[in-house]
């Protein structure tokens, strides 16, 4: 809600527009309504999209605003994904009521988290740790670390600035420590492809430097074949006319990471997300994802 909260802000800014003029339409969406389950189990990332996309087809609604680290890589027939606005803070935030840092956890704790890229980078680096499963939002999981269900949690710092929740004991990690998710804490906005107004209004909110970062990291998650069943990891970030790509692909048990980086202009951001997963994917080796067939099988 409150990203479709700050898209309506900037388009009433853009276009001097009461915010009136701009409908919240709020859609229930799979994802959010199977909270007992990892999204791996019942459907992955496009649980969070699917009856969105739906409304949009059939123009019940005329944009969708979506978290870009919950979208598909490729989108429904018919729709385009090409508006963002400028991005938030994309590194993960370490959330425990008594403690500041991931060392500061005694051997053995347990540590709630939904995400399979935060298990996996967790155990790789404290394999002691006892991951539980910590799915729901916000206050959810807060209220699960006030119940001790577990002593520690992670979430973006995207989403707790967004909400205005200063008040949370949230400790930025910085993504040399924890190399974010892909997109995470941009907002993309999806529309019918030929709606020519719409596509006008749209461009005189989208933010070009946050395009151009998520154009390397989308073309890397793509090529990686990235799934809510693949721990992946990857950042993008802009130095005058370079732009930096950083990722990662982990097994679930945190055992094993493989990274690498990549460094060009802006223009060639797609084609170096390509070549850093190709690099990868040759550095991983065709074992690698063994486990990832087995489950499949």
């Amino acid at each position: 809600m409150a990203q479709a909260v700050e898209t309506r802000a900037r388009l009433s800014a853009a276009f001097d527009l009461p915010l009136t003029a701009f409908e919240i339409v709020v859609i229930k969406v799979t994802g959010d309504m199977i909270q007992d389950r990892p999204l791996k189990e019942i459907g992955g990332k496009g649980l969070f999209t699917r009856e969105i996309e739906e409304d949009l087809l059939a123009g019940k609604i005329d944009i969708a605003v979506h978290s870009m680290k919950d979208m598909p890589t490729v989108q429904p027939g018919g729709l385009l994904l090409d508006t963002y606005l400028p991005r938030e803070d994309p590194r993960d935030a370490f959330v425990a009521p008594l403690m500041s840092a991931l060392d500061q956890l005694t051997e053995g704790a347990v540590v709630g988290t939904s995400s399979l890229r935060r298990r996996a980078q967790l155990l790789h680096k404290r394999p002691d740790l006892q991951v539980v499963e910590f799915r729901g939002n916000v206050q959810t999981r807060l209220r699960k670390l006030a119940d001790g269900v577990a002593e520690c949690t992670f979430l973006a710092m995207a989403g707790l600035n967004r909400l205005g929740m200063e008040n949370v004991p949230a400790t930025p990690i910085d993504d040399t420590d924890m190399l974010p998710a892909v997109a995470q804490g941009a907002i993309g906005i999806e529309r019918r492809a030929g709606d020519l107004d719409t596509e006008a209004l749209l461009a005189a909110i989208h933010d070009t430097p946050t395009g151009q970062r998520l154009i390397a990291e989308r073309a890397f998650l793509l090529t990686l074949d990235g799934s809510c069943e693949t721990p992946i990891a990857g950042l993008a970030t802009l130095d005058g006319d370079t732009l930096h790509l950083r990722g990662e692909v982990l097994r679930p048990d945190g055992s094993e990471v493989i990274s690498g980086d990549r460094s060009g202009p802006i223009g060639d951001g797609g084609q170096m997300g390509v070549d850093l997963a190709r690099e990868l994917l040759s550095q991983a080796g065709p074992n690698f994802f063994d486990w990832h067939a087995t489950k499949q099988g």
